[in-house]
């Protein structure tokens, strides 16, 4: 690998006004397996692809991790960093519920984790978190999706995908959100990825999910109950993780096939 004066620890700047580290970091967010996010006004769906190296002696790695009843996150990048981090926000979560007595609200857990993560970036005896986090959650403002870096940045969005080949998913979503009944669009072509399904319902939201984390499937990989994790937490619906059998319903051609005919409507 290819390596200069300016990439030795994270403090040293390059001419060009880049910490290198860093820029390695969302380096290893983006060959991490894909995952995408969607919010409606009640419901917020996290899609994630499960990479198997060998299927028969192993199992997938985990790519949703439930944070508490209200909250949940799909992650890209190094599997370690992201243990490291969903542990730090179990454990906010659970002190701010015994010391207040109510759920910790998204965007100020969301806040702390950033702040975690942009302390790594002003130490040389640390390196940046390489891994990026969706964070899903549901709190007295509603329904939250947002999207963290190894930076230290963070975002709010409607629906956003990372990780490999999520090119593909991001398009899929720009394209054919108007095929998303009814939903809302925000017209800046700067806010393009904050797309907005209003009124889509919770198996609409996975449909969609899943349409289009499809194009973000290594080779000739086809979704199936194997490959694939949903994440679902709504307004009245505790943070559930489908997988395996219980996700046979939701990736079988029929269910499916509602999303294509929908689209080739359009």
């Amino acid at each position: 690998m290819f390596r200069n004066q300016y990439d030795t620890d994270v403090t040293v700047w390059s001419p060009q006004g880049h910490l290198h580290q860093i820029d390695y970091a969302m380096e290893a967010v983006k060959q991490g397996a894909a995952c995408l996010g969607l919010r409606s006004n009640t419901t917020v769906v996290l899609a994630a692809i499960k990479r198997v190296q060998t299927e028969q002696l192993a199992d997938p790695t985990k790519k949703l991790f439930e944070i508490d009843t209200h909250m949940g996150i799909a992650i890209a990048g190094l599997t370690a960093d992201a243990r490291s981090l969903a542990r730090f926000m179990r454990t906010e979560s659970l002190n701010h519920k015994f010391v207040y007595g109510s759920a910790l609200p998204v965007a100020r857990l969301v806040s702390d984790v950033a702040d975690k993560k942009q302390e790594c970036t002003q130490s040389y005896v640390r390196r940046p978190y390489g891994v990026g986090l969706l964070v899903a959650g549901v709190d007295k403002n509603g329904p939250h999706l947002f999207q963290t870096c190894p930076s230290g940045n963070y975002y709010e969005y409607n629906g956003i995908a990372i990780g490999a080949r999520s090119q593909s998913a991001r398009t899929y979503l720009e394209k054919h959100y108007l095929t998303f009944p009814p939903c809302t669009f925000l017209p800046s072509a700067c806010l393009r990825p904050f797309l907005s399904f209003a009124l889509v319902g919770k198996d609409d939201l996975i449909k969609q999910a899943l349409q289009a984390i499809r194009g973000c499937l290594e080779g000739n990989q086809e979704l199936s109950a194997t490959n694939i994790s949903i994440g679902v937490v709504g307004v009245n619906q505790a943070f559930t993780i489908i997988e395996g059998s219980a996700l046979q319903p939701y990736v079988r051609r029929p269910f499916m096939a509602d999303v294509t005919d929908d689209v080739s409507m359009t």
